[in-house]
């Protein structure tokens, strides 16, 4: 039997709670993030409220989200208007592999060239290996002088890519 297709959507306020505890069992279970990011990771109406949160859906279940950031200081990165950002791309580990967080990155990417955008950038931990190759192998590259700490003890770094 063939897993069910995955889509990408809007979040709705349905999506919230599932979304925030996949978001904090993915990053501070998965040891990617320490306990104290757990309210921002459980934020999500939060996120909604300041990015296009999307969220991956298998049928009805959640299985990843990501906040696209269009405008404003939530990317944390994006040095000018003509630059997007996402932040706190998830995936559920029972889905990991078969290309749901590669979906939620090209659909950013595409939303992000429809509204007039000319370039993607994102942080990433530096435990975050898996997804550094996902982000290399679609074509983003490292920017290490925009690499940043948002508090001591957390080294971040950045990515690009040209849309």
């Amino acid at each position: 039997m063939q897993p069910s297709p995955v889509s990408i959507h809007s979040a709705g306020p349905e999506d919230f709670e599932r979304i925030a505890d996949l978001t904090v069992r993915v990053y501070v279970d998965g040891g990617l993030a320490n306990d104290g990011y757990t309210p921002e990771l459980a934020d999500v109406s939060g996120r909604a409220s300041r990015a296009e949160l999307l969220v991956a859906r298998d049928d009805d279940r959640v299985v990843g989200s990501v906040a696209l950031v269009l405008s404003g200081d939530f990317g944390e990165v994006t040095e000018s208007d003509e630059e997007a950002a996402f932040r706190m791309l998830v995936v559920d580990p029972a889905v990991r592999g078969q290309g749901v967080g590669r979906l939620l990155v090209t659909t950013c990417l595409e939303r992000a060239r429809m509204a007039g955008k000319r370039r993607m950038v994102l942080s990433t931990g530096t435990r975050m290996l898996a997804a550094q190759r996902l982000y290399e192998r679609l074509g983003f590259t490292r920017l290490p002088e925009r690499d940043w700490s948002p508090v001591p003890d957390i080294d971040l770094l950045v990515y690009s890519r040209e849309l």
